[in-house]
């Protein structure tokens, strides 16, 4: 995705949290993703698949430029013109489905479901309340189980069940957010926010990370026979506690942002990753 703007940078970090869900796989020893002979695959694999940004960007620049973050992103500033961008879009998303089955069916049939999802996200929807988070968070699922077939191992369901329920709890979040930020404008960037209500997301998000602590702690319940994995439960129900102080301290809003702004929530992180692979290779 680098040196076309339009692909969002920050989205990068999938690569990162693809990395990290390795802490799943059941197999113990086998190399970190970097080091497969597929890992470059599928590395262009995660960049490919960001002409979807590309995409919204050009279905989304009026919503946009309404936006007080939105309007500087290249397409709805100008600084791209949209039938570039759309062009680029495009482009990426037959060169991700074809290096998606090249990697494995599995990859493809992932990359094939993710295209059309969010070929229906844009148009419908997202401007039906609840469904516009639900489809964001089975986006991340499908990509994580694209990763999962990419390098071939199993994966506990359990933590499937975490992505999606974590991506949900960022994703009404993010609608706070929006809430909060723009006020009476909200409904002029993105018209569902009229069905939501800073209470109602409060609801959701509580009932969100009771779920996800729950689901994660039953993944290092079975993912381990020797249950060690459960000593990075505390990590997790920090990281989410956090992110829910920043979310009513400041509106919280886009998780990749807080994460690099929010010195406690980087050292938990690195704590948490250090637990997991300690776990891994040396128990």
């Amino acid at each position: 995705m680098r040196g076309f703007p339009t692909a969002r940078p920050a989205q990068a970090v999938d690569e990162e949290r693809l990395r990290s869900r390795r802490g799943g796989l059941r197999g113990r020893g086998v190399g970190l993703l970097e080091r497969r002979p597929g890992a470059a695959r599928v590395r262009g694999l995660l960049r490919a698949l960001g002409s979807v940004y590309a995409a919204n960007d050009v279905l989304d620049v009026e919503e946009d430029r309404g936006h007080p973050e939105k309007s500087k992103r290249p397409v709805a500033s100008g600084e791209i013109p949209v039938r570039t961008a759309a062009f680029f879009a495009a482009l990426l998303a037959a060169a991700g489905i074809s290096l998606a089955f090249f990697v494995a069916p599995g990859v493809g049939l992932a990359g094939v479901a993710y295209l059309l999802l969010q070929a229906l996200y844009s148009p419908i929807l997202k401007h039906v309340a609840i469904l516009d988070v639900m489809s964001i968070s089975a986006g991340f699922v499908l990509r994580a189980l694209a990763g999962v077939a990419a390098v071939g191992e199993a994966i506990s369901p359990w933590l499937i069940v975490c992505t999606g329920l974590l991506t949900l709890f960022l994703g009404f979040s993010k609608r706070r957010h929006e809430l909060a930020a723009l006020g009476e404008d909200a409904v002029v960037h993105r018209k569902n926010l009229k069905d939501y209500s800073i209470d109602m997301l409060d609801q959701m998000m509580n009932i969100m990370v009771a779920a996800t602590i729950i689901a994660y702690a039953m993944y290092t319940f079975f993912a381990h026979e020797d249950r060690l994995m459960m000593a990075s439960i505390p990590f997790v129900v920090y990281g989410v506690f956090r992110y829910m102080l920043l979310v009513h301290r400041n509106g919280g809003g886009n998780p990749d942002t807080l994460l690099l702004q929010d010195r406690p929530l980087q050292i938990t992180l690195v704590l948490f990753l250090a637990v997991v692979m300690s776990v891994i290779y040396f128990f």
